[in-house]
């Protein structure tokens, strides 16, 4: 007859995962940060059939090392560059084992109260911390996905269309609707537009100036060329931090934009948002305080594991209308604030508990010196950029996210694309450092991006290191090619 784990079996297991955990957190740089397999080895190392029996746990905390940890590209590494850094700190760890603990669900007040009141709480702090105005309504969602979905819907609803009842097919009375952002917006802004029947047609990139920030003055034309030619505008989504430069949208100009002409504005300032959280930071928020949704990510820079987004409004009555449909069975009789109400899940995790544990145990104080610390090895590594003749830097670089191309002379122009694609390739199969890759102005861009807790400035430097070294030695080859270079 089978056994159900005891609390002691619990007690011994999880003293062995927390000695793992802790060692890893402690260790992780000794790991290569990108994982080196290949495709469908994972899925090789394991049974095709579930077991029948129970198995000791230790049997299985040693497959994590055999079979899983190979498999594993390790985000929680300090040389860990590429995409954005984050960090499962120990505080926040600990913030989800209690959460696993606990098991609750907050789709309503009642069946949890501590889970809403703490995350009315803890994103009021995280407000504070970042010089938001008062009163705003704080909310936690998974992704900045869903949140801007969940943006764009709230400001659909605003309009006063009758989407929600009627829908959007076949209706003769319902124009084309439009969405506004950046060409360096991230994707996730068109994936929302064609999950709400927007569609990709009904998303308009505005052009971006030399720094890469949306213009507010070919927003404005592109606001009064659609209305004339029967288009309705429903909003404009910002950037602070831009997913492949980290550029800050000029704020203040398109919300003047935004209030001529009366639509939402949206900032995605997941990235960029955290920084504001080191007082003399403050201003790449500036303007935000106009926005009429903002949501930032503390599992991005904030040391918190993914996945938790922190969404504002100042208008929740607009997400409410959006997403609020209560069955009987959901039917409260009291006035307080029920959260499945304001976005598409009723099933809702108790996600505050960990950004409430890092908060209390780093402090702001190690918090701010930690995202200064980031900042300033970024500045460090442009200057020295900067300095030297065999790379070039590619954008401004206004938070810890580094963007670059090496330009080794004797390597003509229409190869430089794939020489400094081969030479990612080739510092990211050293297993020492993982850097990933965009396009700007059509030209194939190498990132550096600096935001894990442990980063220190001797992985930065032995980036830059790998990056130089390889370069050389590539460079030399592509003008040999008979001796083995790639051109």
């Amino acid at each position: 007859m089978s056994s159900r784990p005891d609390g002691q079996t619990f007690r011994e297991a999880a003293g062995s995962l927390v000695e793992w955990i802790a060692a890893y957190l402690d260790h992780s740089e000794t790991y290569p940060v990108l994982a080196n397999v290949e495709p469908g080895h994972v899925k090789a190392s394991l049974p095709s059939i579930p077991p029948a029996d129970p198995e000791p746990f230790a049997s299985i905390l040693d497959d994590v090392d055999r079979v899983i940890m190979p498999g594993v590209t390790h985000w929680n590494h300090p040389s860990f560059f590429a995409y954005f850094g984050i960090t499962g700190s120990a505080p926040g760890v600990l913030g989800e084992m209690l959460s696993a603990a606990l098991n609750l669900n907050g789709m309503l007040w009642k069946t949890s109260p501590a889970l809403t009141e703490l995350e009315e709480v803890v994103l009021d702090w995280l407000r504070k911390m970042m010089g938001f105005p008062s009163p705003l309504f704080g909310i936690v969602m998974d992704t900045a996905s869903i949140a801007s979905l969940c943006a764009m819907a709230a400001a659909r609803e605003a309009l006063g269309l009758n989407i929600r009842e009627r829908g959007m097919a076949g209706r003769s009375d319902l124009p084309r609707l439009r969405v506004y952002t950046s060409e360096q917006a991230h994707s996730s802004i068109e994936k929302g537009a064609v999950a709400l029947g927007i569609g990709l047609e009904g998303v308009r990139k505005i052009p971006t100036d030399d720094a890469y920030r949306m213009r507010p003055d070919l927003l404005e034309a592109a606001v009064l060329e659609d209305r004339a030619a029967g288009w309705l505008p429903v909003c404009v989504i910002a950037t602070v931090g831009t997913t492949s430069t980290t550029s800050i949208d000029p704020i203040p100009a398109i919300a003047d934009v935004c209030t001529r002409h009366g639509l939402w504005l949206h900032v995605d300032a997941a990235y960029g948002g955290a920084a504001a959280i080191v007082p003399e930071n403050r201003d790449v928020l500036a303007g935000c305080e106009r926005a009429d949704s903002v949501l930032v990510n503390p599992h991005k820079w904030l040391f918190v594991p993914i996945d938790f987004t922190a969404f504002y409004t100042r208008r929740p009555d607009d997400l409410r209308r959006a997403f609020s449909l209560v069955p009987e069975y959901l039917r409260t009789d009291d006035a307080t604030t029920n959260l499945m109400d304001y976005g598409l899940q009723l099933g809702r995790r108790f996600r505050a508990l960990k950004l409430w544990m890092v908060i209390r145990m780093f402090g702001t104080t190690t918090m701010q010196d930690v995202i200064r610390g980031h900042m300033a090895m970024a500045q460090e590594l442009a200057h020295a950029i900067d300095d030297d003749a065999e790379f070039e830097r590619a954008a401004p670089v206004p938070f810890s996210t580094v963007c670059l191309r090496a330009v080794p002379g004797g390597v003509p122009d229409e190869d430089l694309d794939r020489f400094n694609e081969v030479l990612m390739h080739r510092v990211n199969g050293t297993g020492e450092a993982y850097l990933s890759h965009t396009r700007l102005k059509s030209r194939l861009t190498l990132r550096i991006a600096i935001g894990h807790l442990r980063t220190e400035r001797r992985h930065v430097w032995h980036a830059w290191a790998l990056l130089r070294r390889h370069a050389r030695e590539l460079a030399a080859s592509w003008r040999t090619p008979n001796a083995g270079g790639v051109p």
